[in-house]
């Protein structure tokens, strides 16, 4: 009975669920050890053993150019700060922009051209008008996150049911209060979607930022020194945690939105 469900609807560790998540992952480690001792080039392809020295060694130097955790803090440190300029930006205008047709129009076209261009075509740019440093890197950042913020708040505020507000305003509610009780709550599953999108594009765009001429700290500077020096270990255990912050952070934002947002199906 150990794969059969059990109390409260619990899967039990071998259910085939449970299997079916687990395989491919066991499958490429297993495969990449055996290419690995075939191949025998650290350079092309490290064994296993080697990677984990690097991860379970995460406050140890390498290379002179820091450990995993101080570069690890450094890039999250870059992303909080342009996802949280790139929301400031563009929640408010995605609000104004659904609920003024004016307002639309007159940002739509803009921005439906700067929408397709690559925040990395941006760098140089970045480094002409802010130098190198951190501004350059936030913009990179900013610009990544903005787009999906910008695009899933506009979706959720105009996706608010008309009948909700039509009858808010029948009770004698203001703008204000419309917008604050009716419109942001409605459209607010939509608008952390958009976040939790906006913080996957923002943490991908940190590790290229950081790989600019002239960054001395970071996940992606670590890699890139570490290419330099033929470390390909270091590069693949850098990979590695970039990875595993990037799906705590998505796991973080998905058990708030199920905490938070349960409603939704009350609602449907």
């Amino acid at each position: 009975m150990g794969f059969m469900k059990r109390g409260g609807g619990h899967e039990g560790l071998l259910h085939p669920h449970t299997f079916l998540k687990v395989i491919l992952p066991l499958g490429i480690i297993i495969g990449w050890e055996i290419i690995a001792i075939l191949l025998n080039n650290e350079f092309i392809l490290p064994r296993l053993e080697s990677v984990f020295a690097v991860l379970f060694s995460p406050t140890a130097d390498i290379l002179g150019y820091g450990n995993l955790i101080t570069n690890a803090f450094t890039s999250l440190e870059r992303v909080i700060l342009g996802f949280l300029i790139a929301a400031g930006l563009a929640i408010p205008l995605g609000i104004s922009m659904a609920r003024s047709d004016s307002t639309h129009d007159f940002f739509d076209s803009t921005l439906q051209l700067l929408r397709p261009i690559p925040p990395l075509a941006w760098v140089p740019l970045a480094l002409a008008w802010f130098k190198i440093g951190l501004a350059s890197m936030v913009f990179i950042i900013a610009l990544g996150a903005f787009f999906p913020i910008l695009l899933n708040t506009l979706d959720g505020v105009k996706s608010v049911k008309r009948n909700w507000i039509e009858s808010a305003e029948i009770l004698g509610a203001t703008h204000r209060q419309v917008l604050l009780k009716v419109v942001l709550p409605g459209a607010a599953p939509t608008i952390w979607t958009g976040l939790r999108v906006g913080f996957g594009i923002a943490w991908m765009c940190v590790v290229a930022a950081e790989m600019m001429p002239g960054t001395n700290s970071g996940l992606g500077y670590l890699i890139m020194s570490s290419y330099n020096w033929g470390q390909v270990q270091v590069i693949i255990a850098g990979m590695i945690v970039i990875g595993l912050i990037g799906i705590g952070f998505d796991y973080l934002f998905k058990v708030i939105d199920r905490r938070s947002f349960s409603w939704r199906v009350l609602e449907r």
